[in-house]
């Protein structure tokens, strides 16, 4: 039987911010079809990488 890899954990991140803001986050993403936590996945992934966003 082979072993396979395990699946990378998700972690959650308590964070504040101002409600109009993340409501119009959540609001523009969903327009474009985008999932919010997705987006910020990949903003800190990129950031990691490049150092800038």
């Amino acid at each position: 039987m082979a072993a396979t890899p395990k699946a990378a954990k998700k972690m959650r991140i308590d964070y504040n911010i101002d409600r109009g803001i993340y409501d119009a986050f959540v609001k523009a993403c969903s327009h474009k079809g985008y999932a919010p936590t997705v987006v910020v996945e990949r903003l800190m992934n990129k950031y990691i990488e490049t150092g800038q966003m």
